[in-house]
């Protein structure tokens, strides 16, 4: 189609124009994220959170990640920064009963939550059946992804007694059955660069009281 006019610019001009564009619409942008008052628009905001049976209010950044807040703010710092991207499951804990990676979650997405890190489920003095079972069983060597495998490992439990199938259960119908390959698909995203895997399943198979 023939336009009833031609056009020709130069490559110069093309490029100014476009950089005239793109400051006009960044314009409104930037009026938008500044407050009436003129001054700089807010970027922290006042968090209220529910970590192991405790309500903690502290001001945080609003792009600080949950992990973030647990170990620089609240100096949590049993839950380990691993991977930082959600590869790895060290920083794997309960958030409203169901287990996250904290990396993967702002902080001010869970404004009120119930948070239990590793540190509320047990202490050296008064460890948990599942730490236990961890020691007996040599669950760990380094012990960094630990923290982690045992927070994961009492969300899956909680999966299991809720019926909640994962991708190796043979009937989506009925309630699954915690078999060793059960264990090792619902624990796959905590890795163990150790490699104590067979003694992580074993102990969680007692903990579930030898069902698998």
């Amino acid at each position: 189609m023939e336009l009833p006019y031609d056009i020709k610019i130069s490559r110069r001009a093309l490029l100014k124009l476009s950089a005239a564009s793109a400051g006009a619409m960044a314009v409104p942008l930037a009026q938008a994220q500044t407050p009436a008052s003129g001054g700089q628009a807010a970027l922290a905001t006042t968090l209220s959170l529910k970590v192991n049976g405790e309500t903690r209010q502290l001001e945080a950044d609003l792009r600080t990640t949950l992990l973030d807040v647990l170990r620089e703010h609240l100096h949590l710092t049993g839950t380990k920064k691993g991977c930082d991207h959600g590869q790895c499951g060290a920083c794997t804990i309960l958030l409203d009963g169901r287990r996250v990676n904290a990396c993967l979650t702002l902080a001010v997405m869970h404004q009120g939550a119930e948070i239990t890190t590793i540190e509320g489920l047990g202490s050296p003095e008064r460890m948990h059946p599942l730490q236990e079972a961890f020691v007996r069983h040599d669950g760990y060597q380094c012990g960094y992804c630990t923290p982690g495998q045992i927070c994961s490992a009492v969300g899956m439990l909680d999966e299991v007694r809720q019926g909640i199938p994962s991708h190796v259960s043979p009937d989506l119908q009925t309630r699954p059955l915690l078999s060793v390959d059960e264990i090792r698909e619902r624990m796959s995203g905590n890795i163990c660069r150790c490699g104590a895997y067979s003694n992580i399943v074993e102990a969680i198979t007692e903990q579930a009281g030898g069902q698998a």
